[in-house]
């Protein structure tokens, strides 16, 4: 089995693909650990703030004893793609297609996730070698959009990420995808900002609850 493989059944362990977005440097490696002892096995560290490369490594770091999966969001171009995949990333996940973004992901046997929303950006990240689809924003679109997908694609492996909640994400899990992405759902960024680690932790594992009766039913 790939490398690539084992993180996407990691990431469908795991069920949600937390979206660290905008965090302090200083404060990464805590809210990265809180929302890991929440049950996360899946944590992005989204490209688009500054030192990300330095962030990912970081968080790769405190998370190695643990079977953590780590990766990077946000990633728009294949320069980016090959800084943070040389940081550590284990997945790269992206708004858009971006086709050199795939293959430069399949070049160094990572996992790639770009972002989709019609059928032809899925046929196109498809064709050039994504592993799975990050079906974004899934809010403009809903829970019936995976199956609008797959119907005429086949079986393909979609997470829908952007506006996925505990309230909704049985929708989703319903609907077909493998796994959600979360960002302020289940990053408490004004905990984060109080530097309250336990409740960083607890409002994660709220949104861990939440998916695992999703996926219990």
């Amino acid at each position: 089995m790939t490398r690539a493989r084992e993180v996407s059944e990691r990431i469908v362990e795991s069920g949600v693909l937390a979206v660290l977005r905008g965090i302090d440097e200083d404060q990464i490696v805590p809210v990265a650990r809180a929302i890991h002892d929440a049950g996360v096995g899946a944590l992005e560290v989204t490209a688009d703030g500054t030192r990300a490369a330095e962030q990912i490594a970081a968080v790769d770091r405190e998370l190695a004893d643990t079977d953590a999966v780590v990766g990077a969001g946000t990633v728009l171009d294949a320069p980016t793609a090959a800084s943070v995949i040389d940081a550590g990333a284990e997945f790269v996940v992206a708004p858009d297609t971006n086709v050199e973004v795939i293959r430069t992901c399949n070049r160094h046997g990572v996992l790639s996730a770009p972002g989709v929303m019609t059928p032809t950006e899925a046929v196109t990240a498809m064709e050039a070698g994504a592993d799975i689809l990050k079906m974004f924003p899934a809010k403009t679109v809903g829970p019936a959009h995976i199956g609008a997908l797959q119907g005429p694609l086949g079986d393909v492996d979609v997470i829908p990420t952007g506006g996925v909640s505990p309230d909704n994400v049985a929708d989703y899990f319903d609907a077909g995808a493998i796994a959600v992405g979360a960002g302020s759902a289940i990053v408490d960024y004004d905990a984060i900002t109080d530097g309250d680690m336990d409740l960083v932790r607890e409002t994660a594992a709220s949104f861990v609850d939440a998916v695992d009766d999703a996926r219990s039913v």
